[in-house]
């Protein structure tokens, strides 16, 4: 009886690796509940983690003669054949108002000085010893960006994703804890008081024209990132014109739920101890931490730069926001400024920055593409 147990049970299987891994994803699972770290992508990801270190069977095979794969051999194919990250764009377009980047446009180039911090990285790891593909592929965690990294890391450095995806959405569940010491460093007191204008009202018509003209140029721009972009400004579209809600409620709700479990623990399936538990790891999640500093520094400092022309100024804490992390980061611009002034309003002044490092990393993720893809 025992022989005829030991032959069903799989405990025999059991590697270091995956007692590493095991850790390694209760502390994922641990994050995502107790500290409410980025819950609805760290959750999955730990899942699929657990699942990829366990000697499972039917569930990540390939194909074989007649046998059929497994469960997540045809997920899996929703990154490889990049339909997770664009759909989940869909959805990011959908719950996305470009009202603020609209009344201010100057912020958009806050949005663009934070992608400071992609170039930065690349450069830092290209010089630490990782390829081309694979320096970009860990750049764009500076695009605070967590689709973006997957759909870039699949292009370039696939056998990345797994790291370059856990990293990227480690750091943006803790921007709260990166930024504000950075923030406060580059910044005096009566920089941070400052108070700005208030927004004016834009209209149906300027937000319609803003999605169709900006996805038309950035799309001639950098047709790599077509995917990326032509999703984004699909579900903003969807949004604005205020007839379709039925598909902005699908956009904001159903599809990109599901697709977040899909996505989440596709990475997580990759996260076998063989290629996670490597050095190149650690590199990527130093690199992380690289990325999102400079990258919100460089916003910060635009912001400061620009001052020195402009009459109405700018409260340089929102160039922190210039990051894509939606709406984090301007929320954390809010919370930072409220602070030293609590009748001090910024979170619909950063949003435009915010929602300009959207369209900047997705523009720079189509840069790379075109530059170093094959």
């Amino acid at each position: 009886m025992i022989d005829f147990i030991a032959q069903l049970s799989a405990f025999d299987e059991i590697t270091w690796r995956m007692a590493v891994m095991w850790a390694v994803c209760g502390l994922l699972v641990y994050l995502a509940i107790a500290k409410q770290f980025e819950p609805l992508l760290l959750l999955p990801i730990a899942f699929g983690g657990l699942l990829a270190n366990l000697p499972t069977q039917g569930l990540v095979n390939a194909p074989h003669g007649a046998e059929p794969g497994g469960l997540f051999h045809y997920i899996s194919y929703g990154i490889r054949y990049e339909l997770f990250p664009p759909i989940i764009f869909l959805g990011v377009g959908a719950l996305t108002d470009f009202g603020p980047l609209i009344a201010n446009p100057r912020t958009l180039l806050l949005g663009a000085a934070a992608q400071g911090g992609v170039i930065a990285t690349f450069i830092a790891a290209t010089l630490i010893g990782f390829t081309p593909g694979e320096a970009a592929s860990i750049g764009i965690i500076g695009g605070a960006d967590g689709p973006t990294s997957i759909f870039l890391a699949n292009k370039l450095a696939p056998h990345l994703v797994a790291a370059i995806a856990v990293s990227a959405y480690s750091y943006m569940a803790l921007v709260p804890l990166i930024q504000p010491p950075i923030m406060r460093a580059l910044t005096t007191d009566s920089e941070r008081r400052i108070r700005m204008t208030s927004l004016r009202k834009v209209g149906k018509l300027e937000k319609l024209l803003f999605a169709f003209v900006t996805m038309t140029l950035t799309i001639l721009l950098v047709p790599a990132a077509s995917p990326l972009l032509a999703m984004l400004f699909l579900g903003n579209i969807l949004r604005e014109a205020g007839v379709v809600q039925r598909l902005v409620g699908a956009a904001q709700n159903e599809i990109i739920n599901v697709t977040t479990i899909f996505l989440g623990t596709a990475v997580g399936i990759t996260m076998t101890g063989d290629s996670f538990l490597r050095a190149e790891t650690l590199k990527i999640l130093s690199m992380g931490v690289l990325a999102f500093a400079v990258a919100t520094a460089c916003g910060i400092l635009m912001a400061k730069f620009m001052n020195l022309f402009l009459k109405d100024k700018i409260n340089p804490l929102i160039g922190s926001a210039g990051v894509s992390a939606v709406p984090m980061a301007a929320r954390v611009s809010q919370v930072e400024g409220a602070k030293y002034d609590p009748q001090n309003f910024l979170l619909m002044h950063a949003m435009g920055p915010n929602v300009a490092g959207v369209i900047g990393t997705a523009v720079i993720a189509g840069f790379f593409i075109a530059t170093l893809g094959k």
